[in-house]
């Protein structure tokens, strides 16, 4: 993913990272990257899938079969074992969640597994500050700090970082998001062009999608909208007899279409490059060592 991304900030776009937790949704995933010229990220959240040794390896054969960059990221790791989990499973890359404890807290253990990770070529994206609840505004998270985040940076040695500008993760109730992009804009003068993370793509709105990935935002998390827009094309089909057979290409239709969509919106369009062999590591020990 740091590849990826390093890409993303030199050419200021923004790649789209789907929440996928099967099969299904990581190839409609893949197929309309592939249609559009564009790099892809695999968000995969153990609630969408709890069993990282079986899927993970399914992710991974995908992704190493794409004609352009996969990269498989787990999404809001929660703990030490789910992300040594989903290294030993395949993931190129992880994120370690730990914005709700304290500073000195968050980089001790977040500094603790780039050590780990980046042993094995695995990338890791991290948050400072704190995205809130779409559901529950009142939970409307903590902003990002643009100085600390240029000090967090050092001293975790991360590859991206998740900030916290507006929005909410999961579905907005009787709420338009926000955005601060003045302070979007500060977060990525002070980090010297780092890479940043967007969660709570979805319900964002177009318009301050663009707006975002045009100032420094280089991945956005995506979810809820890509769910609508399966549950659409299933609801708006006709199922009745025979119908019912294509669940699960209406399902994979709706999630393209949404996808395609926004991969255009934060200018992921024809940004794709052959990728070089996938593989994780070997290593040589010598004796003694």
């Amino acid at each position: 993913m740091k590849a990826i991304l390093d890409r993303a900030s030199e050419g200021n776009y923004a790649v789209a990272a789907p929440n996928v937790g099967s099969e299904l949704d990581a190839r409609a995933a893949i197929e309309i990257a592939e249609e559009l010229n564009a790099p892809i990220i695999l968000d995969v959240h153990i609630t969408h899938h709890p069993d990282f040794e079986f899927i993970g390896p399914v992710f991974r054969k995908l992704a190493e079969e794409s004609k352009v960059p996969v990269a498989i990221n787990l999404d809001h790791g929660a703990d030490f074992h789910q992300a040594i989990l989903a290294i030993r499973s395949g993931f190129t890359s992880i994120m370690v969640d730990r914005s709700m404890l304290p500073y000195d807290e968050n980089v001790k253990e977040v500094k603790e597994l780039v050590r780990i990770a980046h042993e094995v070529g695995v990338s890791v994206e991290a948050e400072l500050g704190h995205v809130g609840n779409g559901e529950n505004m009142e939970d409307a998270g903590v902003y990002t700090d643009p100085k600390e985040a240029l000090q967090y940076i050092k001293d975790t040695g991360i590859d991206c970082l998740a900030v916290s500008v507006g929005t909410a993760h999961g579905a907005y109730v009787n709420v338009v998001p926000k955005l601060q992009f003045d302070l979007l804009k500060e977060i990525k003068e002070v980090t010297n062009n780092f890479p940043l993370v967007m969660h709570g793509g979805s319900g964002t709105g177009d318009e301050q999608l663009r707006k975002a990935c045009s100032m420094g935002i280089n991945k956005v998390n995506l979810c809820n909208d890509l769910l609508k827009a399966a549950v659409a094309e299933v609801v708006n089909a006709n199922t009745e007899g025979n119908g019912a057979y294509d669940l699960w290409v209406l399902v994979k239709k709706g999630f393209k279409r949404r996808l395609g969509e926004l991969i255009e919106i934060l200018g992921g369009k024809d940004k794709a490059w052959t990728p070089e062999v996938k593989g994780l590591p070997t290593f040589e020990i010598q004796a003694g060592e």
